[in-house]
């Protein structure tokens, strides 16, 4: 077995699996369904084109840093229309860190991981208004993708690491699961053949298990930047250290 890594880090990211109407909200990982739309956008693939290879891929997600939740009101003109003003309510992660595993067959993971270097559309993070911080593939790992999950250093901020003053960290994992595996929870975020159409969205529904956490390394726990932190909790400058 066989899995790709990404790194998804921003200044903003948003994946909803719930929004409704003038309410978008975020979930606090990242869907697979946005995955998909990622992958699909760095092949160079439309909304109506089909997306079989995709759809095959096992799916997981190590949280690194889990960021804030931010809201933003927006409002658009409708000119003509009976409402002339439109008001919507969405929901951002800020300063959030993930790291996504794929699983599937090794020659469709070595394609998409060029495509992720160099992709036909931009890549967003959810959506249009969340582009990436830095490199997403990180390349192909051996093993499942809860294994590669479970191997891999601790991929958070530089400074989200030298804050957190401990010599390890204790990260969430979730998983694709079987239907009949004990603890398995249902997301409706499966998007099926042609899913993506502007005109005919649909999801279905896939099980996910929440694993128990990875414990890694915190590689600047003893670091001069985490030295003084523990000496100075009132750090104003730490932004610039």
């Amino acid at each position: 077995m066989t899995a790709l890594l990404l790194r998804l880090a921003g200044p903003l990211q948003s994946w909803g699996t719930s929004s409704r109407f003038t309410r978008r909200a975020t979930d606090r990982t990242p869907s697979k369904s946005g995955i998909v739309g990622l992958l699909a956008a760095a092949q160079g693939r439309r909304r109506t084109d089909p997306l079989e290879e995709l759809l095959s891929l096992r799916f997981a997600v190590r949280t690194e840093q889990p960021g804030r939740i931010e809201r933003d009101l927006q409002t658009a003109g409708r000119p003509g229309e009976r409402t002339p003003v439109s008001i919507s309510t969405r929901h951002y992660l800020a300063d959030a860190v993930f790291l996504a595993a794929i699983e599937g067959d090794t020659n469709l993971l070595e394609g998409l991981d060029g495509a992720l270097r160099r992709p036909y559309f931009p890549l967003f993070l959810g959506r249009r208004s969340c582009p990436p911080a830095g490199p997403i593939a990180l390349g192909l790992r051996d093993g499942d993708v809860v294994t590669a999950l479970r191997a891999e250093p601790w991929r958070a901020s530089p400074w989200f690491q030298a804050a957190h003053l401990a010599p390890s960290a204790d990260l969430e994992l979730v998983a694709d699961c079987t239907p009949d595996t004990a603890g398995a929870e249902l997301v409706r975020d499966e998007p099926v053949e042609h899913g993506f159409d502007p005109h005919h969205r649909q999801w279905e529904w896939r099980s996910v298990l929440r694993h128990d956490p990875v414990t890694v390394a915190n590689p600047r726990f003893d670091d001069e930047a985490a030295r003084r932190r523990r000496r100075d909790e009132h750090a104003p400058l730490e932004a610039l250290w």
